[in-house]
């Protein structure tokens, strides 16, 4: 068997230790007879994965004691909904929600919520074509919001922002939201910054299925009656994610996930990796006279490197070469075009170096 080195956005690589282990448990999970997927969500067996799972992650991310994690289904994009409908109930209707707009997924964000509140897009980086955090001067807040959200990495548009801004003396404490979605245990988060976080899973933790939400105490409670009862964020954490069946096989891969990262260093020890990987990728852009990256330097992501070939004619013949020599899905997203690597938390800096080879080799026959 051949393993690729797999630069796909989402559902993205997984650490291959984790998938020996869970092809080793599937017919028989620690002897109990069962595979994880047949298992009740109810019973002992899995009860003891969930419990494993929400701690090692409580401890990995240093989530404060007065923080629930919750472990929903839907995805970072049905959470575009949910959120709103858990927070706007904390202020007189019609509330108004602050949005950050840096790329393709704080701008679906932004039309979600506009369906259950007033918007205001406090600061944009449209104008630069998303290439940009927006100058923090330039924020125009609202005194007084429900939250103000930002997407702190863009998975299409390789925009990542490198520390919480600070916008609690400008919006009379409003707690701030972030799509944590494709660069969650990448690096060190300071939750305490934050209201809420919450993200889909299949980029930096496991399969597609399983959605996480960080949420402070003092925001639960607050849904709006309109919303349904398996979304209420209070409701899921009185049942400790058990309210209605959670996606169980999910779960117990992110699971396997948190302990890898630990048996690594933690996130601590994994985001060194993450910025050596992505020194070398973005070294390498910089120097190349065929290939650019556009991304403000002060704003690249670590984890989602679009790039362009200055020649778009050769894109095809760049991709089929790369499919040749085992490095697959590099096409960048339909809405922006050109190339992508996403170098999440599970790919070696041996991927990053083999697509470096290639794209050195690609460069020579074409200069």
């Amino acid at each position: 068997m051949t393993r690729v080195f797999n630069f796909s956005a989402g559902p993205a690589v997984l650490p291959q230790e984790v998938l020996v282990q869970a092809a080793a448990e599937m017919l028989d999970w620690h002897g109990s007879g069962m595979s994880v997927m047949e298992m009740s969500h109810r019973g002992p067996e899995f009860m003891s994965i969930m419990a494993a799972a929400q701690s090692d992650l409580r401890s990995l991310m240093a989530v404060p004691d007065n923080y629930r994690i919750l472990f929903l289904q839907g995805g970072g994009l049905a959470e575009n909904a949910i959120v709103p409908l858990n927070l706007l109930g904390r202020k007189p209707q019609p509330a108004v929600i602050d949005f950050i707009h840096t790329g393709s997924w704080a701008g679906k964000s932004i039309k979600e919520a506009a369906r259950y509140a007033r918007v205001n897009v406090a600061a944009s980086a449209q104008e630069s074509r998303f290439t940009q955090v927006p100058p923090r001067a330039e924020w125009k807040l609202s005194a007084d919001p429900a939250y103000v959200h930002i997407c702190t990495n863009e998975t299409i548009d390789g925009v990542e922002f490198a520390a919480a801004p600070d916008i609690a003396a400008e919006t009379n404490g409003a707690p701030l939201v972030a799509d944590v979605s494709s660069h969650i245990l990448s690096r060190v988060i300071d939750i305490e910054k934050y209201g809420v976080v919450f993200g889909g899973a299949q980029k930096n933790i496991g399969p597609a299925g399983l959605t996480i939400v960080i949420v402070r105490d003092d925001l639960l409670g607050h849904a709006l009656p309109i919303c349904p009862s398996a979304f209420d964020w209070k409701t899921i954490a009185d049942n400790d994610s058990m309210y209605n069946t959670p996606p169980t096989y999910a779960i117990y891969i992110a699971g396997l996930v948190f302990q890898w990262l630990k048996r690594q260093g933690g996130v601590a020890a994994i985001e060194e990796r993450n910025v050596a990987k992505a020194a070398l990728l973005y070294g390498y852009l910089d120097a190349s006279k065929l290939y650019v990256n556009r991304v403000n330097k002060e704003h690249r992501s670590r984890m989602n490197v679009p790039f362009f070939l200055r020649d778009e004619s050769l894109n095809e013949a760049f991709l089929a070469g790369a499919q040749q020599r085992n490095l697959l899905q590099l096409k960048g997203h339909k809405s922006v075009g050109g190339m992508r690597a996403s170098i999440y938390n599970a790919m070696p800096i041996e991927g990053v170096q083999a697509l470096i080879s290639w794209m050195t080799e690609f460069e020579s026959l074409h200069s």
